[in-house]
């Protein structure tokens, strides 16, 4: 038979496991929460249909401002089909008809802020192959297979020139500046040691099948970060 005094005893344990119960949610809600990561976009997912397989670039690593993305042309003087490079920001627009312009993020190397000017898409190549310059050799005796003399690199997911190149000259003479793919997604959106201007493997591909060979180039002035100075 349930007392009165029982009864009151129940109700009292109940409160307080009640009591404890909203002070265990209390305690969860004080608990940081891990930002969830944004998705990329289905344009940078796995590409499959290449003669080397380019992983799909991995959440959280590209700030959105740097992905790939057609904005209001900021460039009106210059005529539809033209590059510009902007080391400083770290993106490069192509000028597009009707007012727009196709924007991507970019690392941009040592030679990518040693030099500046107009020049032209003299040609481009799909998996190039790269070559180590002298001076870079000099600097870095391992990397002598890969010289000029020696022919280079062999194309392939690993080469620092990526899945595309484009070769700009000036005048008839090749300015040694290439804009190109790479496969380190981190170096976006940063001043990195070597290398011109780069962009993901998925964007350089993008970028290729737009722009024409003869397409004016513009690369705007940048001064070296003192880290790379």
């Amino acid at each position: 038979m349930i007392t009165r005094r029982l009864f009151l005893g129940a109700a009292s344990l109940a409160a307080l496991s009640g009591c404890t119960s909203l002070s265990s949610r209390e305690t969860l809600r004080t608990e940081p929460v891990k930002p969830r990561l944004q998705a990329m976009p289905a344009a940078y997912g796995p590409i499959t249909d290449e003669p080397y397989p380019i992983e799909a670039v991995p959440r959280g690593v590209v700030p959105k401002r740097f992905w790939r993305q057609r904005v209001p042309n900021p460039f009106l003087n210059e005529a539809p089909g033209t590059l510009i490079v902007d080391p400083g920001a770290f993106y490069l627009h192509l000028v597009e008809e009707g007012g727009t312009a196709m924007r991507y993020g970019i690392g941009v190397g040592r030679q990518g802020f040693s030099w500046s000017g107009n020049a032209v898409v003299q040609y481009k190549r799909k998996w190039p192959r790269w070559k180590a310059p002298d001076d870079m050799v000099a600097r870095n005796p391992s990397l002598a297979p890969y010289s000029v003399a020696n022919g280079g690199m062999d194309p392939g997911p690993l080469n620092p020139l990526g899945a595309r190149a484009l070769y700009l000259f000036q005048n008839g003479q090749d300015t040694l500046y290439r804009i190109h793919g790479n496969p380190e997604a981190n170096s976006i959106g940063k001043a990195v040691s070597s290398g011109c201007i780069r962009l993901l493997n998925h964007d350089i591909i993008d970028l290729y099948d737009r722009v024409r060979n003869g397409a004016k180039v513009v690369v705007k002035q940048a001064g070296m970060p003192a880290s790379m100075a």
